[in-house]
């Protein structure tokens, strides 16, 4: 059996979205073709804007000639019949932590995929293992968490579930690495190495925006200028969602119990108004407009 990766399916119930948008955009930056899929037209029409704004600005910049930016762009393919995915090498979901909802998808991919295939989880916090065990092919899942945004960003955790075979562990590494970005190997185990820091380091600054400490543009501009970060906490929530911070939260929390990556009631309380960051225009900062990070 080959596990030579040729066409990317990637997205899968969340190529409309921020991670998945990325993630198709690395694939198709990379030479490979991309089926980008999601359950409606509206958020992959949306992308469709965005990722022709991002290469657009690639250009403008220098970073690439038209032609090229014609020829990534003519690489992706847009459905929503799950069905597309099929002939597929490798289908990375980024779908929103849930583990019962990632468990359900792949046990749906395992049923329409080729035998080939390798399942690729963008979960940034979830248990590999226990997303695999949601098909019949569990030896064929592999963790790949991409950083927001992705279509910037090198880094991607890879994480091998207790049955994932070394051969698709190393088949998906060898793509990340065609794609130019930067493989890192961790367990299985909550949170990996970003999440598990960064969590509770997030809601720290929440916490401080509602205590009083200092407003969100103050505490981003002392982490940034102080620690050398290029991107503050606060403004990496807005940029994720204040609605996945709350998910990461309670995916993280019970499995750990550290009191730090309990949900703060201020992040709670702004999601219940609507204030989710980028993708409502509001979140400890105001947006105009609905442009993808870097473009």
């Amino acid at each position: 059996m080959s596990d030579a990766i040729k066409t990317v399916g990637v997205g899968v119930c969340g190529a409309g979205g921020t991670m998945g948008a990325g993630i198709a955009i690395v694939a198709a930056r990379a030479g490979y073709k991309v089926v980008c899929y999601d359950t409606a037209e509206a958020p992959l029409s949306r992308t469709v804007k965005q990722t022709e704004a991002f290469f657009q600005k690639s250009v403008e910049r220098g970073k690439m000639s038209e032609a090229d930016r014609d020829a990534v762009l003519a690489r992706f393919e847009r459905t929503t019949d799950l069905g597309r995915l099929a002939p597929c090498d490798l289908v990375i979901e980024a779908v929103f932590e849930d583990l019962s909802v990632k468990r359900k998808l792949i046990g749906e991919l395992d049923a329409v995929c080729s035998d080939h295939t390798i399942f690729g989880s963008n979960t940034s916090t979830l248990s590999i293992t226990e997303i695999a065990s949601g098909c019949k092919r569990p030896e064929r899942v592999v963790g790949m968490h991409f950083c927001l945004p992705a279509q910037l960003m090198k880094l991607v955790e890879m994480s091998p579930g207790l049955l994932t075979s070394d051969q698709v562990f190393k088949a998906a590494w060898d793509w990340t690495v065609t794609c130019g970005q930067k493989p890192v190997r961790t367990q299985d185990k909550p949170g990996f190495i970003l999440n598990a820091l960064l969590v509770p380091f997030n809601n720290d600054a929440i916490r401080a925006v509602e205590a009083g400490v200092a407003d969100a543009a103050s505490i981003d501009t002392a982490i940034k200028v102080g620690l050398g970060y290029k991107m503050g906490p606060l403004e990496l929530i807005d940029l994720v969602g204040l609605d996945t911070q709350v998910r990461l939260c309670e995916a993280f929390y019970p499995i750990t119990l550290d009191p730090r990556a309990a949900c703060p009631p201020l992040l709670r309380r702004m999601v219940a108004a609507g204030l989710l960051g980028r993708k409502s225009g509001r979140g400890f900062y105001t947006y105009d407009g609905n442009a993808m990070f870097g473009a």
